[in-house]
């Protein structure tokens, strides 16, 4: 029954992905959206999965692949954690990520990158990194980190696609159009190194307060939802003619 909602619903809300070459010219930056323990790794959290999941092994191992490009040609990276104050609850989940405890680190895959010199970690304890971002003399760290970098396109990955992803793009793709991120163009999802997470219905049903969220659905509407506010969706993305496709 899932499946052929699912087929339903690509058939209704269809999905053009593309191959993205990214151009050598100007500067890619690459944004790690919560791709921590609390989320993905298994068992460990409250929202963390509870047993091995295909989708989020594999964007943990695409976005690791990414870091390493990108850190290799020292380009920016920033990496957005969700950590969280024990006594400042994330309504309408149960308390995750709290801030000092191993659920708010990066999956061991990715905490190398800790140590690169460009390689921006910022802790946010809300669903949206631009928002996540401010501070309290009104400066945004993630704006700086765009304009001091002079980045052209950036290049989105991560969990969940369908909120944590996709409100930091809805969010930044505004602030493009009101011409606060200069000299931004691009804003690119990679859907096969984004995420989301499983409770299906019937495990829904039986836990109190949960809502039903089938990963495979709502991943194909976080993307979506980004097209629509006008990201580009990438099921391939390379860097200029010579290099090896990353997918």
């Amino acid at each position: 029954m899932v499946s052929q909602t699912i087929d339903l619903l690509k058939n209704e809300l269809p999905l053009e992905q593309e191959s993205v070459v990214l151009p050598e010219d100007v500067v890619t930056g690459l944004v790690l959206v919560d791709i921590i323990n609390g989320f993905c790794t298994v068992g460990a959290g409250n929202l963390a999965p509870r047993e091995p999941n295909r989708q989020i092994s594999g964007m943990i191992s695409e976005s690791a692949r990414l870091a390493r490009l990108f850190c290799g040609k020292k380009l920016p990276v920033m990496a957005f954690l969700d950590s969280h104050h024990p006594d400042k609850p994330e309504d309408p989940y149960p308390p995750h990520c709290i801030a000092g405890t191993d659920e708010s680190n990066l999956v061991p895959p990715l905490q190398w990158i800790e140590k690169e010199t460009n390689v921006t970690i910022r802790r946010k304890d809300c669903y949206d990194g631009f928002l996540g971002s401010m501070e309290a003399d009104g400066s945004n760290v993630f704006v700086d980190w765009v304009k001091n970098n002079q980045i052209k396109t950036l290049l989105v990955v991560g969990v969940c696609t369908d909120i944590c992803v996709l409100d930091f793009v809805c969010s930044t793709l505004s602030a493009r159009n009101r011409g606060f991120l200069a000299p931004l163009e691009d804003v690119i999802l990679y859907s096969r190194a984004c995420a989301t997470f499983d409770v299906p219905l019937h495990v829904a049903r039986n836990t109190k307060g949960a809502l039903p969220h089938p990963q495979e659905l709502m991943h194909h509407v976080g993307l979506y939802m980004a097209k629509e506010r006008g990201a580009k969706i990438a099921n391939e993305v390379s860097f200029g003619a010579s290099e090896q496709a990353m997918s």
